[in-house]
Order: C-alpha cells, then sequence, then structure tokens
C-alpha cells in the first residue's frame, strides 16, 4: 500500500527557519497562500533562532486550523499527566515551570498553555509506524521536530555558526514534513527545506519509517520529539497576527 501527498516544499531562507517553512508548506498543501516570508515574521521564534512546534501549532490556530501535538518530550510531560483535561494539564505545566526555573522550559510552558487555551490537542502515545501512516492516509501531511543528526548519520555542530565538530558538537534538531509512505518498503516520503541536506542534497526523498521514529524520539534531546497534526477549522486562512511576540 502506497500513499503520496501532493506537498510542495521550498528552501528554508536561513538556517534556523525550518519550523516556519514546513508550516507555509502544509498551509500551501491546504490552498491556504500566505507568503513564506510572513510566516517566519509571524512564528514565535528564540533569541538565538530556531522554534518550537507548538509556537508553530498557535499559528495555525490562529489562522483557524485545527491542531493537534503528538509529543514524546518527557523532559516537558511526565507520563502520568495523560490523559488529563487541559485544565489540569495546564496547572501541572505551570508548576514545573516555576519549579525548575528553566528558560527554555518557561518558554515552551508558556507556549504549550497557549496552545491549550486556543484549543489545542495533546496526545501521548507510542509512535509506530501504523500511527504515522494512519495520519498520511487520511490525507494529512505530519509536520515533525526531530534529531537531524541523527536523521542525516551528520556531524554534531558547535557554535553559532553550527560547525560540524564531533568532538566540541552538540545534536541539532530540524523540521521536516512527513508526506507520504509505501508500507511494502517499509519508507515514508520526507519533504524538507533543507536542500543542501547531507543525506540527499534534494526537498524530497525516502527513509526508512524505522530511521525516522528514531529521529523524532531523539529529538527529545532539542526539544522537539514530536509531531504536529493541522487541518483546516470552519475559518481557516484568517489573519493570525504577529505570533512573534
Amino acid at each position: 500500500m502506497k500513499q503520496s501527498l501532493d506537498l510542495k516544499i521550498l528552501n528554508q531562507p536561513d538556517d534556523t527557519t525550518c519550523g516556519p517553512t514546513c508550516l507555509h508548506a502544509v498551509y500551501q498543501y491546504y490552498g491556504d497562500n500566505i507568503g513564506l516570508d510572513e510566516v517566519v515574521t509571524q512564528v514565535k521564534s528564540f533569541e538565538g533562532g530556531g522554534t518550537l512546534a507548538v509556537f508553530l501549532a498557535c499559528h495555525a490556530l490562529a489562522r483557524g486550523y485545527n491542531a493537534t501535538i503528538y509529543t514524546y518530550n518527557v523532559q516537558v510531560f511526565d507520563p502520568t499527566w495523560f490523559p488529563m483535561d487541559p485544565l489540569r494539564l495546564k496547572e501541572r505545566l505551570l508548576q514545573q515551570a516555576a519549579a525548575k526555573q528553566d528558560a527554555k522550559l518557561s518558554e515552551a510552558t508558556k507556549g504549550y498553555v497557549n496552545f491549550l487555551d486556543m484549543g489545542g490537542v495533546l496526545r501521548f502515545e507510542d509512535l509506530t509506524p501504523s500511527l504515522l501512516r494512519k495520519y498520511l492516509k487520511r490525507g494529512t501531511p505530519v509536520l515533525t521536530g526531530l534529531s537531524s543528526t541523527y536523521l542525516y548519520r551528520s556531524m554534531r555542530e558547535y557554535g553559532v555558526a553550527c560547525d560540524d565538530d564531533d568532538i566540541r558538537g552538540v545534536p541539532a534538531g530540524h523540521f521536516v514534513v512527513l508526506s507520504g509512505y509505501n508500507k511494502e518498503d517499509r519508507t515514508i516520503s520526507v519533504a524538507d527545506p533543507l536542500k543542501s541536506n547531507p543525506l540527499t542534497g534534494e526537498h524530497y526523498y525516502l527513509e526508512s519509517i524505522d530511521t525516522v521514529i528514531c529521529s523524532i524520539l531523539l529529538g527529545i534531546v532539542t526539544y522537539d520529539s514530536n509531531f504536529l497534526l493541522i487541518t483546516p477549522g470552519k475559518k481557516t486562512g484568517r489573519a493570525a497576527g504577529n505570533q512573534s511576540q
């Protein structure tokens, strides 16, 4: 069994805008013609660059889409919190942020609280090939935050210039969109905003579904380890406003 979505992706403008570029590709897939520059400007990002899936989700919610995040990041979410109603989940997140006093956790917490307030859905269940294929079969692109270090089997990165350095380097995170699968071959179609990626040097390629799953789970190192499902809502495409504040 095969499935392939007609999803096109542009090249990310710089090293830190993979997330907004993937989000833009999903918007384009649904016929939402917002410009990439607008998405990059409006999506909340960190001072040093980069963003989180939850910030992408909040942008989509503000444009009238539905958004669901499957998380595997046990640095942020305790497994005993699921299933839990949104109000209690927000309370737990805020209590954790107050207790741990970590800057990035604090920003992530604000994002998740906003996400839940806007009607976003959080899920926590085993990441399996069948779970990914279920949504792709429905025609829903899977926007995922993962470990590019594992996906590309590339050298870890060091410093603000992200230089290759196998000694001083640290793992890097990345966003891609999963846009199809071949069940017989156990492969999954990847739309990668980094055309110069060291894996293929192309925007579109097939990768082992097992490798992709490992890459998603190892994204926990960079506050990723999740995937985001965006589907049209009743008021899809309305102005999102500036989500960068």
